[in-house]
């Protein structure tokens, strides 16, 4: 067919009828020497730029299970509304320095308002359900949960002076930065794979640079759950064949609810 365009652009009438073994060009019997240089010189032209490309397909599955998690969250805000859970489990940087290390973590589940719970919500739901989708339901939750705590950890540690921080948002980068290092899987499949990297790259810290750097949002804890999701993003990949076993995806769903639990029980005796 690229040939048939060739000989059209140079006037020459061309057919494409089946052959034996494919098939093939039929031209009239003088055009035949015009065909074959024209032929000749568009290979020559294009040995380094072919036209067919490798198409990868990443079997992109959407999980419907981050409904769950958003539903959490939502009953988190109501109880924060209800019974002030924001006063023990608000992440401020002198408290952590103090030893109430489950700040860390209570803070992920916390909103301001109902505007900043529906930003996370909508954002979460979409990128928490494709890393479901990649790496299955309780490792991506856990993987997430670990790096939005990575996220205020970053956000404490790079601080000057007082620092609050609450929301999900480092938990959400934390799923933006597990969907950018998945595209290397593809590094090993074809030697056309690094633009395909490159550009799933590109995509993710563009992404990133909208979502995570907007004026007035904890950039420090952006930052750090993003860097953190590519970390845990990578050591996913590392035991790909693992993760996806249903006793991994139980243990990581247990280290989960632990790790809610746990820093909730210590937030509300303290």
């Amino acid at each position: 067919m690229d040939w048939s365009l060739v000989l059209i652009s140079q006037g020459i009438e061309a057919i494409i009828e089946k052959a034996e073994n494919g098939y093939a060009l039929v031209i009239p019997v003088e055009s035949h020497a015009a065909a074959l240089d024209a032929i000749h010189k568009y290979r020559a032209e294009n040995r380094s730029w072919p036209w067919r490309h490798v198409v990868f397909r990443q079997g992109l599955i959407f999980d419907w299970a981050s409904l769950a998690w958003v539903a959490l969250i939502a009953i988190f805000h109501w109880l924060n509304a209800h019974f002030a859970l924001a006063t023990g489990g608000v992440m401020v940087s002198s408290a952590v320095a103090r030893g109430q290390w489950w700040r860390l973590f209570t803070a992920v589940w916390l909103h301001a308002d109902i505007g900043h719970l529906a930003t996370n919500a909508m954002f979460g739901f979409l990128l928490l359900g494709l890393a479901m989708g990649r790496f299955g339901v309780g490792p991506a939750m856990a993987g997430a949960y670990l790096a939005g705590v990575g996220g205020n950890l970053f956000a404490w540690a790079g601080a000057t002076g007082m620092h609050r921080s609450l929301g999900a948002s480092g938990m959400v980068m934390g799923c933006l930065g597990m969907l950018a290092i998945q595209s290397l899987v593809l590094w090993r499949r074809s030697a056309h794979a690094r633009r395909i990297i490159l550009g799933g790259l590109a995509s993710c810290v563009f992404l990133f640079i909208m979502l995570g750097l907007s004026p007035g949002t904890d950039v420090l804890a952006h930052l750090g759950g993003f860097i953190s999701g590519i970390f845990i993003g990578a050591a996913l990949l590392a035991v790909d064949r693992s993760i996806h076993k249903p006793a991994a995806n139980f243990l990581a769903g247990i280290l989960f609810v632990l790790l809610t639990i746990v820093p909730w029980y210590f937030a509300l005796r303290s």
